[in-house]
């Protein structure tokens, strides 16, 4: 006989189904899967816990690899040459990325007063790079999708040195952080998937493999990859979520939905025009949470500093989702 737990999860299963299945819901697909793999790793964390193939932590770079390789099997090396053709836009970008958001998490951390694990967390998150959602959210916003693609490579490839520097200036007072650690961790997790990614559909394409179909699919793997990181950071943390969980979810929404803030009215500051500044907007936003989770379990052995970027996943998608929602609107409004 099901117990409540099951039927929770049934429930929240059925709606996040109807949820995709919809046509004027769809754009929420995501987020929802999101929402129901972070509700499923506090409700019922054996469900995690009791089916890991292997070690928690090798499991989640597993998991991170995967996402990442299916990334960059979506990018071509003409995302890269576009830098030259967009230069103010990237360089725009990733000044923002780098700068508001690693100081909006330790801002953040600083109000609500968190302690130095938890505001680590809030400090590794802000100092990632862009999210694998944002090239989706962007073209449901009806933004700027090749600069946004353009973006998310470029500030993955920075994070390697960017990451560590952040954390660096904003952490090392309160805790010890190993940074060549970090480093070679994001090289490995990281910027190697996501090249091998590149190299994949370079393949696929002298193939002749319906590259269309395949990027779909791995776009389809990533997302699971992303939805099962932050599920099991909580179900593994669901004692300490169960304490801290409402000031946390309170730090990374505010730091959420000030990343957008900043991003798009920074980018207008400089002279972007509006489709430019919203795409700028969602990508700084919207954060690589899967990599700050990995290399809070992986490097820095510490559990707690996982929770704000598996609670900041659900989050962004669902701001991210509505925020997309809102601009295309306009969108729509702004051509008639």
């Amino acid at each position: 006989m099901l117990g409540a737990p099951e039927i929770s999860l049934l429930v929240l299963l059925g709606i996040a189904t109807i949820v995709a299945w919809h046509p004027k819901s769809r754009v929420y697909a995501f987020a929802s899967w999101v929402v129901v793999a972070v509700l499923a790793g506090l409700i019922e964390p054996r469900l995690y816990l009791n089916n890991l193939p292997m070690d928690y932590s090798k499991f989640l770079t597993v998991l991170l690899q995967i996402a990442m390789f299916g990334m960059g099997a979506t990018l071509t090396v003409e995302d890269f040459v576009r830098i030259l053709k967009m230069p103010r836009g990237v360089l725009v970008g990733a000044v923002l990325q780098f700068s508001v958001m690693p100081l909006l998490g330790w801002t953040v951390s600083q109000l609500l007063g968190l302690p130095a694990e938890l505001a680590l967390g809030m400090i590794l998150l802000g100092a990632s790079p862009g999210g694998i959602s944002s090239n989706v959210i962007t073209y449901l916003a009806k933004g700027n999708v090749a600069l946004s693609v353009t973006m998310t490579a470029v500030s993955t490839l920075l994070a390697p040195v960017m990451t560590p520097l952040m954390v660096y200036l904003y952490a090392r007072q309160n805790i010890d952080v190993d940074y060549v650690g970090m480093f070679w961790s994001i090289l490995a997790t990281v910027v190697v998937p996501v090249l091998l990614g590149l190299v994949a559909n370079g393949l696929m394409k002298r193939w002749k493999i319906d590259t269309g179909k395949a990027e779909r699919w791995l776009a389809i793997l990533s997302m699971v990859a992303i939805c099962l990181i932050c599920g099991l950071i909580c179900a593994k943390s669901q004692g300490q979520i169960a304490k801290v969980g409402l000031v946390l979810l309170v730090g990374v929404t505010i730091h959420n939905i000030f990343g957008y803030l900043l991003g798009y009215w920074g980018s207008r500051v400089v002279g972007m025009n509006e489709q430019d500044s919203r795409t700028i907007a969602i990508e700084v936003g919207l954060q690589n949470g899967g990599m700050a989770a990995n290399l809070a379990t992986d490097v820095l052995k510490n559990a707690s500093a996982a929770i704000a970027p598996a609670l900041f996943a659900p989050v962004m998608n669902v701001t991210g989702s509505i925020l997309a929602a809102i601009w295309a609107q306009q969108s729509k409004t702004e051509q008639k």
